[in-house]
This record gives C-alpha cells, structure tokens and sequence, in this order.
C-alpha cells in the first residue's frame, strides 16, 4: 500500500508486475525497484558504498583493494567486514555513525598504529578481528570504549609489547588470541585483580618467551589457567617449570592436555635440544615438585543432601567489602543468592550449599571488592560431591580370635570322636584283659629286648637288632646304688644276653 496526495495506491506481486493504470510511469519504476529489491533478500540503501555489498545490515568489503575506510557508511550496520584489504591506518571516532555494529572483521590488512579514539563510539561491539596486520604494540587507551566486548583476535602480528592495563576495561571479555608474535613478556599479575571475570581463553602460544613468572601464573584463579595457552615457546628447561605444567596437568586443565606434547623447552637455552617437558623420560628426574606440587589444593568433601559451608578466606576487612562468588558453571552468584535459594551468600561473605547435590562439584572462586580500599582479593575453593559408602562394622579382633579357637576345637572332635564307621566289627574294641603281673613288673617289660627267636635258619637274623636302653630307675637297689639295664646290640648268637644288672656299663670283648 502506497499513500501519496490522499490517493492509495494497492499492488498484489506474483509472478509479474501489476501496475496501475493511474500510476504515473516514473513512479512505477521506482516502486518496480524498491519491490525487486525487497524481495531479492537486499536493502536498497543511499549510503551503501559503491565497493561493498550491502545486504540487509550486514557490510562487506572484502578483497577490494581498499587503501582506506570506504565512505558513507550505511548506520544500520550490525556487521562490518574490510578483511582482505590494503589498510594502513585508521581514524578517530571513524565509527561514529554505526552505533548498532557488533562485529568489525579488520582482518589481513596492513594496519601498524591506531589512533587513540579509534573505537570511541563502538560502545556495542562484541567481536573485533584484527589478526594478520602489521600492529607493533597494544596501546591500553585504545580498547577503553569497548565495555561490551567478547572475543579479540590479534594473532600474526609483531605485537613486541603490551601495556599492562590493555585489556583492564574489557570487563566482559571471554576470549583474547595473541599467538604468533614477538612478545618476550607479558603481565600476568594485572589479571590476578580480575578485572576480566568472563575471561576463558588467553592464547600466548607461539611467541618469544624464555623465562615465565611462575610465581605470577600459580596464583592466577583456576578458570583462568585452564584456558592460558603458553605452549610452543622458546623456553628454558629449569625445575620450576616442570613444577608448574605438571601441576596443570594433573589438574586436568584444557591448556596443558589438549596441548600435551607442544609443550616443550630448551635445555641450557640451545635451540637444538629441544626437550619435551612432560614427556615420562624428559630430563627432569632430579627435580622436586616443589611447593606447586606438594601443596594440596583448598579442598571440602561433602556427601549428598548435606549443607556445605564456604569461607571467603580473604585478608580485606568485612566493612565496605563486597563478595561475588563464580561457579563451577561459570555463572556469577551475588548477594543474597539464587532464586531458589539453594545456594546463599552471607553477610561475611561465605557461601552455603543447602542441599549438595552431585553437580555442585568444581571449582568455586571468591571475589572479594573492597572500594575504600581500592583493592581485590580472591579465594579458590575445589568441592567434591559423593554419595555414603555403606561400610560395614569393623571386625573386633579378640573376638574374631576367640571364635575361631571354639571351632577348632568343636571340629577336632567332632573328628576324634564322631567319625562315622561302616562296620561295627572293625570298630568295636573287646575289653583288654591285663597279664598276670610277673615278678619284675616293669623292669621285666624293659628287659626283654626282643622277643626270643624260633630256632632255624632265621634265628641268627632275627637276634640281630638289638638296641641299647638305658632305663632310670623306677626303684632303688639293695646297696642304695641306681641300677641301670643295658641292652647289648650284638651280630652273634652267642651274645644275646637279655640284660644284666650292673652299675657299670658293660662292653663286650
């Protein structure tokens, strides 16, 4: 529906064009235009430059040869593409007019230096590519508008040197790539006051560092070491650094295992012995973990649906400080807590978990703010989540002992005495009638060595094996002198005296 001077106009498209008999003739080429446009997916805008395409609000220049930044540009844009382009420089507030873009790809160009309000007005902008230009440093005034955004890409550079507050007013900043550079160092302490809460990924890999500050990276928090890639550096082999990967990998995190073998140093600084650090046969057998390795992380165990207790152990005073808290998930918890008040922030700023559950498990981070103070302190806090074991009673050992003295017993007679037998003749035992007792009781059982032997051929063998007793007396002898029984083994029939009384041994001749 067209309205001009009170005449409505009316057009149903199909297939061709419909026109109206009382439409003049240059209005009905430009509604033709405006309606092709339309229905070809495109904008017909006034200010699309000649050398990019305009589609909707979406810009692209790409590969145009371009030496500076086409003009007029076109406020409806939310992407911006000049990738691919001869660049060399930009200009303050160029951006002014597209207060809607949240994408600017500068990617591929030849860019060395940035004015300082280069991006002053891009108050929206969430991904900023300027990877593979010529950029010597990183300059902290020049990313100060850039309150919203996400993701920086600034990899294949000549990037040599970084302020240490470049990146401090990119407070919701997720990802930052610096890889492929010629930077030798970099402040690390400047991310321990958590100015980038959201940071999860800070790519240094690929550069020109010898030495790093372990001290620096061990205190950086755990969400941030997890995403710190440091791999495929000139670095020199020292304990310290061994220390501080393999704690890092031990603690799983994605920097150093999905990285494992480009991590790597160079013994005595020589480019050619190129030793891989956490390889099991690295060179490193004499080092001592250290204090990074000995000392165990900030650990609470808690079974499920119990409460759980976390302390902000910080040194700021409770008074004018604030306590934020991050979670295993990543979210931000601020006081009181959440909506459904399972978890809850204390006025001191500990944290309670009123029923644990199974997902609570990781890594919590406080973050302490204190304003009057002008000062951030953080506390980290790893929680581990497991359902009761069912033990059960511990085994008493004296009467374990005990026990198992009665059944032995029970079991040896029940063996001695309850043996079953299949035949009665065989067990059953006629009462022992006892010999007349001789004259010399029990010394004539003693004296008798062998039985006497039948006459025969085997008489002389049998009165071979005779032995020697020696027998203490059972009754003094007439004159009080102990009497003693000597039996003479002898080979000859001759010699097979039963016994004789005597007190002195007696040798046969």
């Amino acid at each position: 529906m067209y309205i001009q001077m009170g005449i409505t106009y009316v057009f149903w498209v199909s297939d061709t064009m419909i026109t109206c008999p009382w439409m003049r003739e240059w209005e009905e080429k430009l509604f033709f235009i405006l309606i092709m446009g339309t229905l070809a997916g495109g904008s017909i805008s006034l200010n699309c430059p000649s050398s990019c395409i305009c589609a909707s609000d979406l810009l692209s220049c790409v590969r145009q040869n371009l030496h500076q930044v086409p003009k007029p540009l076109p406020s409806t844009s939310v992407s911006l593409d000049l990738s691919h382009n001869n660049l060399t420089h930009l200009h303050n507030h160029w951006l002014t007019s597209l207060s809607r873009l949240h994408t600017l790809r500068l990617s591929h160009n030849h860019i060395r230096q940035m004015p300082t309000h280069a991006f002053h007005n891009a108050t929206a902008l969430r991904h900023l590519d300027l990877s593979s230009n010529l950029l010597e440093d990183i300059r902290e005034e020049w990313f100060k508008s850039l309150c919203k955004l996400e993701e920086l890409l600034l990899y294949n550079n000549r990037i040599g040197f970084v302020d240490d507050g470049a990146f401090s007013y990119l407070t919701n900043i997720q990802k930052i790539y610096l890889s492929w550079n010629l930077m030798s160092n970099f402040s690390f302490q400047s991310m321990q006051n958590l100015t980038n809460p959201h940071l999860r990924t800070l790519d240094l890999s690929s550069n020109r560092f010898l030495e790093l500050p372990v001290e620096e990276l061990s205190a950086l928090p755990a969400f941030i070491k997890n995403g710190l890639y440091l791999h495929n550096n000139p670095l020199t082999c020292h304990c310290a650094l061994y220390a501080l990967f393999s704690h890092w990998d031990n603690r799983g995190f994605s920097s150093v295992v999905d990285f494992f073998e480009a991590h790597t140093c160079l013994y005595m600084g020589n480019p050619r012995a190129i030793v891989r650090i956490l390889q099991t046969q690295n060179g490193f057998d004499n080092c001592s973990l250290g204090k990074l390795h000995r000392l165990p992380d900030n650990g609470l165990k808690v079974l499920v649906g119990k409460p759980l207790m976390m302390t902000c152990n910080t040194s700021l005073p409770q008074e004018n400080t604030t306590y934020l808290w991050i979670l295993p998930t990543y979210e931000f918890l601020v006081f009181p807590g959440n909506s459904n008040r399972s978890l809850r922030i204390h006025h001191n700023g500990s944290l309670e978990i009123r029923k644990a559950e199974i997902w609570n498990a990781g890594f919590y981070l406080c973050i302490a703010v204190n304003k009057w103070l002008n000062y951030n302190s953080t506390h980290e806090v790893n929680v581990t989540v497991h359902y009761p074991k069912h033990e059960g009673e511990t085994f008493n050992t004296g009467l374990t002992t005990l026990l198992g003295c009665v059944v032995s017993l029970v079991l040896v007679f029940v063996y001695l005495y309850m043996t079953p037998c299949n035949c009665f003749h065989c067990c059953f035992k006629h009462p022992h009638t006892p010999s007349p007792p001789l004259e010399s009781s029990a010394q004539s059982s003693i004296l008798c060595g062998t039985p006497p032997a039948s006459e025969g051929p085997n008489s002389r063998r049998a009165g071979i094996n005779r032995h020697v007793v020696f027998l203490e007396p059972i009754k003094e002898g007439r004159g009080g002198k102990n009497s003693k029984v000597i039996q003479l083994h002898s080979d000859s029939a001759s010699d097979s005296a039963s016994s004789v009384f005597s007190d002195s041994p007696i040798v046969p001749t």
